[in-house]
């Protein structure tokens, strides 16, 4: 059975693993503003205590006083030494989170569609041809990842999370929406719901009147933080003869995992629960974000991919690290992440080169870091449109001025002429 460890429990496990008070005194402080929960799992098997607080998987899911901005820290710390009440405390908090840009990619703002008069809760639709879908039941996690861009969904404010009440009106919405092929059901994460209960969301779909969505998602993050939910849980079985029924009826059934670091491949748990989910004729894609302190070597992701490829698992994305909650502590400059994807694929046999990156999710769509050219004497970044907005976009070169500090797409300054029509 799940066991997991949030709030006062994640303190008291701290101590108990032996790190010392003053790191106690910034998991109190960090974790008053941002979510954090790890489960036995992710204690027993993946993290090495001997290392810790340098550990990758540590620092993937502990926090750090740096993944604050240092005068919000130093507030929120002040607040905790006087004793503030839990209500200040949580005032301040959302304050900070304003500022932490919760929903990126202008997510709330431009992708949440309408239906009739009123917009589609819980649905975003950026892609013509893919929805997302957040589950109301689904939006948590087994563990949480402190790089996470949806940590707005798990703070306790209704104002900035994304959460369908009911499957009957995302279905009449994609009725009326002919040109959608996938769904995606994210979160949060959809494997902490129960079988029967993400089978009362998946199987409205396998109807001929939606015959046009041709492959069902879903974003997962339960492979690498409990893999148990594809092998020994009591509904285990129900959730991979789901999986059954969506190949048996001629859709395509995608499990689109998160891996982070090679460490997550190596318990027999893991390639247990992928060769279970393989069987039943799904397809596992992986992807993660490029992080510092976790997986920003070379070498790391060499050998994730590898090992992904010998579990017939496909490499998919390696991503940017997106401008949200702690990207100042998780961030790596894209000169750096272009150097790291470029090493590592440079390491592996063409089957581990289907990972595209490194790769922005940006407001305007999926921005290819392609190169750095020279262009006269002076060094650009070369960017490619792998998915766009506007459709037009998709495949898209543009160029900018190379900066080796830059981190992000609003970081460049256009060269060689405007970027979009």
């Amino acid at each position: 059975m799940l066991k997991a460890f949030a709030h006062q429990r994640l303190e008291r496990l701290a101590r108990d693993r032996g790190m010392p008070e003053e790191y106690l005194h910034e998991l109190r402080v960090v974790s008053s503003v941002l979510p954090f929960k790890v489960n036995e799992y992710v204690v027993d098997e993946l993290i090495d205590w001997s290392a810790a607080p340098d550990d990758p998987i540590f620092r993937l899911t502990f926090p750090h006083r740096d993944m604050l901005p240092p005068d919000v820290y130093d507030d929120m710390a002040a607040l905790h030494r006087t004793a503030a009440s839990p209500e200040v405390i949580r005032k301040a908090a959302r304050e900070v989170h304003a500022r932490l840009n919760p929903n990126p990619g202008a997510q709330l703002e431009a992708n949440v569609p309408h239906h009739g008069e009123h917009p589609l809760d819980g649905v975003q639709h950026k892609y013509a041809e893919t929805v997302l879908v957040f589950p109301a039941q689904g939006q948590t996690c087994h563990s949480y990842c402190g790089y996470c861009f949806r940590w707005s969904q798990f703070v306790g404010n209704a104002d900035i999370r994304q959460a369908a009440p009911d499957v009957g009106r995302v279905v009449s919405y994609l009725a009326r929406h002919q040109e959608v092929t996938d769904v995606l059901f994210t979160g949060g994460d959809p494997m902490i719901m129960s079988s029967a209960v993400l089978d009362r969301w998946v199987a409205p779909l396998l109807t001929p009147d939606l015959d046009h969505i041709r492959t069902i998602r879903f974003g997962t993050k339960a492979l690498s933080y409990w893999p148990h939910r594809f092998t020994t849980d009591r509904d285990a079985d129900d959730l991979l003869r789901l999986f059954e029924r969506i190949v048996a009826d001629g859709r395509h059934a995608a499990v689109m995992a998160h891996f982070s670091h090679p460490r997550e491949l190596e318990n027999p748990a893991v390639r247990k629960a992928i060769r279970r989910i393989r069987d039943t004729g799904a397809v596992i894609r992986a992807q993660a974000p490029l992080i510092a302190h976790v997986n920003d070597r070379a070498e790391d992701w060499a050998v994730m991919w590898q090992r992904l490829v010998e579990l017939g698992v496909m490499p998919y994305y390696m991503f940017v690290e997106r401008d949200t909650g702690a990207r100042s502590y998780f961030s790596v400059p894209l000169t750096r992440a272009l150097e790291i994807y470029t090493d590592a694929l440079r390491s592996v046999s063409g089957l581990a080169r289907t990972a595209r990156g490194p790769v922005m999710s940006a407001a305007p769509g999926k921005v290819l870091v392609d190169g750095v050219v020279t262009v006269g004497d002076e060094e650009l970044f070369s960017l490619r449109m792998l998915q766009a907005r506007d459709a037009r976009l998709v495949g898209r070169q543009f160029f900018a001025h190379h900066d080796p500090h830059a981190e992000w797409l609003d970081d460049l300054r256009p060269a060689l002429g405007s970027w979009w029509p």
